[in-house]
């Protein structure tokens, strides 16, 4: 038989991938319920529905249909229905729905105006849970009055610091509650409400009796952001109690099964976000201090490790184990994020790996006999997939194939993991890609890649752009300098208040490596990044004219002028120092790109998008016109209507777009017009 011969990815393929966005186990441990996002190419739109998958195996079959979009799908405590957010009905507002898992139509549950976040069945199945908003009554009554919605919003009055936030815009004056939804009735009860506080995350109690959540309740919370509490709440609503733990952000509260400890994720200490999220215990009678059980491992709690695809691969809450001795919990470390178990009372040997190997692994659950683990899986070979396992020691199957066919059909290259010597001696990370058909006894064009953040880290997750990048003859080349999450807190305070120092760098060795390889011509090499990696590029570009090209996309330039302009408006500050730039003038302007720039002579596109809330369009803007001035070969590309993230969630053609913008500066500087 003749061997097939594959094509190249291209910027279009984004089309043609489905992203599973989540997954949840059936409580009795026989199926897997997951969302599976699509795109719509000649509307643009995304459309999410629900897929089911037995854990014993067999094809998956789709088990919501239409035009709509169908998520956070959960099960309820005897696994006999599933009740999910959609839009079917009123695409502006999605609402609960439930729906028989034997069969049946969806039932539309709530009519509730507003944006819900977290939703949890009650242990009894006659509640369900959920982080609520409601909607501004400005804004409802101007829907209402047709005039008055064709003229639209006539000025805005800001009162709160934190007032607007990438990919959502300004923030309306509610708040996040806690609601309760009758599951017969649709019945809607608000449990809590403050004009201040938002409340989030909220979960049952193992006897349904009391509600945990975290909410911030220090007297100006927009002014010290970390001051975040855990609460518990009668299930009726009523009078709330703070649990005794130490200062520092804190997210995704759970009880345990006998109801007298919770499990969350955060650190201790205001401002610190160079430290590990770790996993604590608090004890909700108060009796003992909460206690963190990953800190002796310097191990990151998270799921720090990024892409562009990114599909379900967010932080999961963590899962006590059945008898309450031990934790699963999602750690990164290397390049890879895998499920761990802890044990709580912190024995030697406590962190126990539950699912490792090279890859990435995104939302899990476990069924309520903790013999089946579900969660999502993905590596650098293809997306988050579907993958069962028997525990304590099955063997891990994949059981969907969203993807399959597509990647079938494409050859993406070869990747390869290096560790190399940096400054003073430091073992650093890093990973090669090569094009398809690669000979080593070519000289080929290299591309350099730089993560934003910078707490996060590149790894062995499906990158498009990438292999994009490859699939036109370029060498793409990414690691994880000082700066990074994955390699332990030193290594992430490294640049704490000192961008563009050791980071640069490890940088500059990462590329000295790359460039000394045989089948890497220095003649023709370019380097790109995006947020904080849009930063690097700037600082690159303003130090070293090593690099034929570059693309600095969605960066920042300016750090003075970022101050109050991003959504995490002054809270920047405590990067830098914990002191606000007219304390600080010489140090945040040191750290600035754009104080530099006056050495730069390497041509750079600037890609940026209009709706940029988290690096204002304005640092595009900077170092585009400074460019100019100067006399070097710039362009700016501007994307209406997206926000920072428009990399791996914008609009599909404007993706496609980016990307072959970026492939054309980089054909004709570095490639030299495909020379």
């Amino acid at each position: 038989m003749p061997i097939e011969k594959k094509r190249t990815i291209t910027p279009e393929d984004l089309y043609r991938f489905q992203l599973i966005t989540e997954c949840k186990i059936s409580p009795d441990g026989e199926h897997v319920v997951f969302s599976v996002q699509r795109v719509d190419e000649e509307s643009e739109k995304k459309y999410t529905n629900l897929w089911i998958v037995a854990t014993g195996g067999g094809d998956p079959w789709q088990f919501t249909h239409g035009d709509h979009a169908d998520t956070k799908p959960r099960w309820s405590p005897d696994s006999t229905r599933i009740a999910f957010l959609s839009n079917r009905v009123d695409e502006g507002q999605p609402q609960i729905h439930i729906i028989p898992f034997a069969g049946g139509e969806a039932r539309r549950l709530t009519d509730m105006e507003g944006k819900f976040g977290t939703l949890e069945w009650s242990p009894d199945g006659q509640q369900l849970l959920c982080q609520f908003r409601k909607k501004d009554q400005e804004a409802l009554e101007r829907e209402k009055d047709e005039q008055k919605k064709e003229l639209g919003t006539v000025s805005r009055r800001i009162e709160r610091v934190f007032y607007k936030l990438d990919g959502e815009g300004f923030l309306p004056k509610e708040r996040w509650h806690v609601w309760t939804v009758d599951a017969e009735s649709g019945e809607p009860s608000q449990l809590t409400d403050s004009e201040v506080y938002d409340e989030l995350d909220p979960r049952w109690s193992p006897d349904g009796k009391r509600i945990v959540f975290h909410s911030n309740h220090a007297d100006a919370p927009d002014l010290d952001p970390d001051a975040v509490d855990i609460f518990v709440i009668p299930a009726e609503g009523g009078e709330l109690r703070r649990l005794n733990t130490p200062i520092g952000p804190k997210q995704k509260p759970v009880f345990s099964p006998d109801g007298k400890w919770v499990a969350y994720l955060g650190h201790e200490g205001r401002g610190d976000w160079w430290k590990n999220t770790g996993l604590w215990v608090a004890p909700v009678d108060g009796a003992d201090e909460a206690r963190n059980l990953t800190e002796r491992f310097d191990v990151a709690v998270s799921c720090a490790t990024i892409n562009d695809l990114p599909g379900g691969l967010p932080m999961s809450p963590p899962t006590w184990s059945p008898d309450g001795d031990r934790i699963t919990i999602q750690t990164s470390r290397h390049g890879r994020t895998v499920l761990q178990s802890v044990s709580v009372d912190g024995e030697a040997d406590s962190l126990r790996t539950v699912v490792g190997g090279n890859g990435v692994v995104g939302s899990f659950t476990l069924d309520d006999g903790h013999s089946t683990l579900a969660y999502l899986r993905a590596d650098m070979q293809e997306p988050a997939e579907v993958w069962t396992c028997e525990l304590p020691d099955g063997e891990p199957k994949k059981r969907s194939r969203v993807n399959e066919a597509l990647l079938h059909e494409i050859d993406l290259g070869q990747v390869e993991e290096v560790w190399f010597e940096g400054p003073g001696g430091r073992e650093l990370q890093g990973w090669i890609v090569t094009p398809p058909g690669f000979d080593p006894s070519k000289a080929y064009p290299s591309i350099l890649e730089i993560h934003g953040g910078p707490r996060t880290q590149y790894g062995y997750l499906f990158m498009h752009e990438f292999y994009v990048l490859a699939a036109q003859g370029y060498v793409v080349a990414f690691s994880n300098p000082r700066g990074s999450r994955g390699y332990g807190e030193e290594h992430a305070r490294a640049i704490w208040n000192d961008w563009g120092s050791v980071d640069y760098a490890d940088l500059m060795a990462w590329a000295d490596f790359v460039e000394e390889r045989s089948y890497v011509d220095p003649e023709r090499m370019g380097v790109t990044g995006g947020s904080y990696g849009g930063y690097m590029t700037n600082w690159i570009i303003g130090h070293t004219d090593r690099f034929q090209a570059a693309v600095t996309q969605r960066s920042v330039s300016n750090l003075i002028s970022m101050y109050g302009s991003s959504d995490f408006n002054w809270a920047f500050q405590q990067e830098f120092g914990d002191q606000p730039p007219w304390e600080a003038f010489e140090s945040y302007w040191h750290q600035s790109p754009i104080s530099h720039i006056g050495d730069a002579t390497t041509p750079t596109l600037v890609i940026h998008s209009e709706n940029d809330l988290r690096c204002p369009i304005e640092q595009g803007e900077q170092i585009f016109v400074a460019l100019k001035k100067l006399g070097i070969d710039t362009e700016m590309i501007r994307f209406p209507d997206e926000p920072h993230g428009l990399s791996r969630g914008g609009r599909t053609d404007r993706r496609v777009e980016r990307l072959k913008h970026i492939l054309r500066w980089f054909d004709r500087y570095v490639k030299k017009d495909g020379a």
